[in-house]
């Protein structure tokens, strides 16, 4: 049984048993590889500032520049992901999407690199962030939900809304409701960092979690489908970011 995220002296603290840190890993895990930066960071400020930009100061590159879109073969996830800040001008959004989402990408590649060394080096059920950690395992969660939640077909309140109800007639065996399963749960670890960010603990009959759908699903592998097409979820009723 899952324990909240609650605040010990200066960390966060949540215990998560072996199911949970397993799941938890690899769908962060996925979400980290969707989201790896195109161009990985040098060590040099300048030159990966001027990578971030999608520019290029070699002679040789100048004639080979790359799609003004950068949408070709993209995966729809990727606009939960790093969603565009222009949508009524496609060619501002094209050029704000160049100019800025390398970073972004690099940006949130980090923070789920920090949540799984988190739960890597969790001590027993121990899952203990610091107070610079924590932040980034918040913002980690936000981004497994957004991608798990598009592949459910979760993007509007209504999607959510016909999703909660499918789930009292589902098939037992059904994917969708390992899915759903795991995507509440999701939803309520990330609202228990929040509010022990916030400094506003949860009520002691509220701290744990005991979800029975979620116990056992290491028994069954559709847990590692998060990438896969049939199984598309965005942020509804149970958790809307």
């Amino acid at each position: 049984m899952a324990r909240a995220f609650l605040r010990e002296d200066d960390d966060y603290v949540a215990l998560l048993d072996t199911t949970e840190r397993t799941v938890l890993y690899g769908l962060m895990q996925q979400t980290r590889t969707l989201l790896s930066p195109e161009i990985e960071p040098t060590g040099d400020t300048f030159d990966d500032l001027v990578a971030t930009m999608g520019l290029s100061l070699s002679a040789s590159d100048s004639a080979t520049q790359p799609d003004s879109s950068g949408l070709a073969d993209r995966d729809p996830a990727l606009d939960r992901l790093l969603p565009t800040a222009h949508r009524g001008d496609d060619q501002v959004a094209a050029e704000f999407r160049r100019l800025t989402e390398e970073g972004l990408r690099q940006r949130k590649s980090g923070n789920l690199d920090v949540a799984l060394d988190r739960l890597s080096d969790a001590s027993g059920d121990r899952v203990v962030l610091g107070p610079h950690q924590a932040p980034a395992f918040l913002m980690a969660l936000t981004d497994v939900r957004l991608l798990l939640g598009e592949r459910m077909g979760m993007r509007t309140e209504e999607d959510a809304e016909a999703l909660h109800a499918a789930m009292e007639v589902i098939d037992d065996d059904d994917p969708l409701g390992y899915a759903m399963a795991w995507y509440d749960f999701l939803t309520w670890l990330q609202e228990t960092l929040t509010h022990a960010l916030m400094g506003t603990d949860l009520a002691l009959g509220e701290a744990a979690y005991d979800e029975d759908d979620v116990d056992d699903l290491t028994e069954d592998d559709d847990y590692d489908d998060v990438d896969d097409r049939d199984h598309d979820v965005e942020d509804g009723p149970r958790g809307a970011v």
